[in-house]
């Protein structure tokens, strides 16, 4: 008698299959029988999980988000760090970092339910609090930060076409880019005092 799938089995199945799909074709392209198929599931089983393809593009880049937040810990004291991590994880996870472009491209601008508003308000609180306890300047507007320290970090994610073919020259070379990417965010962004 064949083992029985669980319904977490399968359920993780289709966040795997979804997270392959949406970065590689957004929210638009992606194709809810092809996630299915992916799976080994049917496409009335991916509905029965999530009401819609958005639904399901929204669930897949909150667990994205909370990866990100987890494996790179904003200190709003330590932008340069933060910013490296950031880099690093983009990296190494180009795709994911194309996942979350998607949603900035194709979601509702007032869209409610972007995962990505929530986590940007609560970065933006953290930035307001260390300006307002002096461990950060206040001349800058926290949004203005958290975009600007973001874009910077992310500027070398998926760009392989300017990498070296030798794996060696590749790690040196990215090495320098995270420097950059660290040495440009301390410029812009001091620690008060």
């Amino acid at each position: 008698m064949p083992p029985t799938t669980s319904p977490e089995a399968t359920r993780d199945r289709i966040l795997a299959a979804a997270r392959s799909e949406f970065a590689r074709y957004g929210i638009a392209g992606s194709r809810i029988d092809r996630i299915a198929k992916a799976a080994r599931t049917s496409k009335e089983r991916v509905y029965a999980y999530f009401k819609s393809k958005e639904a399901l593009y929204r669930h897949v880049s909150a667990a994205e988000l909370t990866a990100v937040a987890e494996a790179t810990r904003m200190d709003p004291a330590g932008l340069p760090e933060y910013a490296g991590r950031l880099h690093d994880y983009y990296a190494a996870h180009p795709e994911r970092y194309r996942l979350m472009q998607w949603g900035r491209l194709e979601l509702d601008a007032d869209d409610t339910e972007d995962p990505i508003r929530a986590t940007m308000a609560g970065k933006l609180k953290r930035l307001r609090q260390a300006q307002a306890d002096g461990a950060l300047d206040p001349s800058w507007d926290p949004i203005d930060i958290l975009v600007l320290l973001n874009q910077i970090a992310a500027a070398w994610a998926g760009k392989i076409d300017f990498l070296p073919a030798d794996p060696a020259e590749r790690e040196r070379y990215m090495g320098e880019r995270r420097a950059a990417v660290v040495a440009a965010v301390a410029r812009l962004f001091p620690a008060a005092g």
